[in-house]
């Protein structure tokens, strides 16, 4: 299995439920080294083979070498979890840059359809792959736009959905499952990266179930997709967010 983004948050929830079921793993990292490494050392302590590589996300150089990396030590692909992504700076749109807009978007969408494109092209049996599954990380976020804060991210996760719905469609025949998860309010650090660590209190009265959501439920949903339990769903966008 690969993962991208899996250093910390949701990638390194699924990283580690993913190495306790067995999955040797490529996993790479943006900008924590020590995050990184505490990952992958806890599921080489869960009995994974772990090929941990950094990797920007939206240069599609370096994407390229983190699979090369997967070839040479795994040679073989049959799940990916498409998950890096990046919010940007806290900002109203009035107030928005140039800069961030491009930043996210390189992320978010040119970076997730680069690492799915390579990841499909090991798994499509048309080209000698085995097929397998493919789990994007979406969001809630394009269900509300983000106003005042996050429009940029919400608008950059919109794309998430359409594109799993046309891969989907277009994958289906070389085997491979394509699905998203759509997180809400999860309790990791990425609003207090943003600058804005007060707006968990902020929202949690917008969620019905009146709790964040832990990055290990998360990665039971993505297990889930990836596993034979959802061998008929593909195309579907699973909201984990509570009820928000």
């Amino acid at each position: 299995m690969a993962i991208t983004g899996a250093g910390k948050g949701i990638g390194a929830a699924v990283a580690q439920l993913a190495a306790a079921r067995g999955h040797d793993l490529l996993l790479t990292w943006g900008n924590d080294r020590a995050a990184a490494e505490r990952d992958a050392g806890a599921c080489r302590e869960a009995g994974a083979a772990v090929e941990l590589v950094q990797s920007d996300a939206a240069d599609p150089e370096a994407t390229a070498r983190a699979f090369a990396a997967l070839d040479a030590r795994f040679g073989r692909l049959d799940a990916f979890v498409a998950n890096a992504g990046i919010t940007g700076p806290a900002s109203t749109f009035l107030d928005s840059t140039d800069g961030t807009w491009r930043r996210v978007f390189e992320v978010n969408v040119l970076g997730l359809a680069t690492a799915c494109r390579e990841a499909a092209r090991r798994m499509a049996t048309s080209r000698g792959g085995r097929g397998g599954g493919i789990v994007c990380v979406g969001s809630r976020a394009p269900a509300f736009g983000s106003p005042f804060e996050f429009v940029h991210y919400a608008a950059s996760k919109g794309a998430v959905d359409p594109l799993v719905r046309g891969l989907a469609k277009e994958l289906v025949a070389d085997g491979i499952r394509v699905n998203a998860v759509a997180p809400g309010m999860i309790d990791t650090g990425i609003h207090a990266a943003a600058g804005i660590p007060e707006r968990v209190d902020r929202m949690l009265p917008s969620v019905p179930m009146r709790r964040l959501g832990t990055p290990e439920e998360v990665a039971e949903a993505v297990l889930w997709l990836l596993s034979d339990a959802a061998s008929y769903v593909t195309g579907a966008v699973l909201d984990v967010s509570g009820g928000r």
